[in-house]
């Protein structure tokens, strides 16, 4: 273990930026979010205690700041469809392209919470014990929210367990590996 906690912030960066992502789907506003949190898990070390997870404290820092962005983005004029946003940048074309747009718009489409959960289980690599206490709700919740949220997807997306997916990005990739896997 590090002698002081904050050497161990840069590990979790990647993590990090993905759990942003999921909740986001905003590259800016998710590298926003990872700032915002490391800013407070920095100022606020001395809250951390030695010996416990360094991720998922850190975890719950950035969900937290999510959450209360959320709450003042209310207020804001938002570009929820991504139509803005579009004609800024396009993906790379690739053979999974639709693939992922099916998804992105399939996960789009789950419950908040879902998506939360799949993503701290199947992207973020979390346990469920680790995500229900990043969500501040019992390990059932979670497993629940996993489950109804894979079975969800495949549903929108109209595919069998045993399809497999063509997708490149991680979070995505871990989420799809981690519905296939439980077939």
């Amino acid at each position: 273990m590090n002698a002081d906690p904050r050497d161990e912030l840069v590990e979790h960066l990647g993590s990090m930026r993905a759990f942003a992502m999921s909740l986001t789907r905003n590259p800016a506003l998710a590298d926003d979010m990872v700032q915002d949190a490391l800013v407070k898990a920095w100022s606020n070390i001395d809250s951390f205690q030695p010996g416990t997870n360094m991720r998922a404290w850190l975890f719950t820092i950035l969900r937290n700041t999510y959450y209360s962005h959320h709450r003042k983005r209310k207020r804001e004029v938002e570009d929820t469809e991504g139509e803005l946003s579009a004609g800024l940048a396009q993906k790379p074309d690739h053979d999974g392209r639709l693939q992922m747009r099916d998804f992105n718009t399939a996960f789009g489409v789950l419950p908040e919470e879902q998506r939360e959960a799949l993503v701290l289980v199947g992207a973020g690599g979390f346990s469920y014990e680790e995500a229900a206490e990043t969500c501040g709700v019992a390990v059932g919740t979670i497993k629940s929210r996993v489950n109804r949220g894979r079975a969800r997807l495949v549903e929108l997306m109209g595919m069998s367990d045993e399809e497999p997916m063509e997708v490149t990005e991680v979070v995505t990739q871990g989420i799809v590996t981690m519905n296939q896997s439980i077939a």
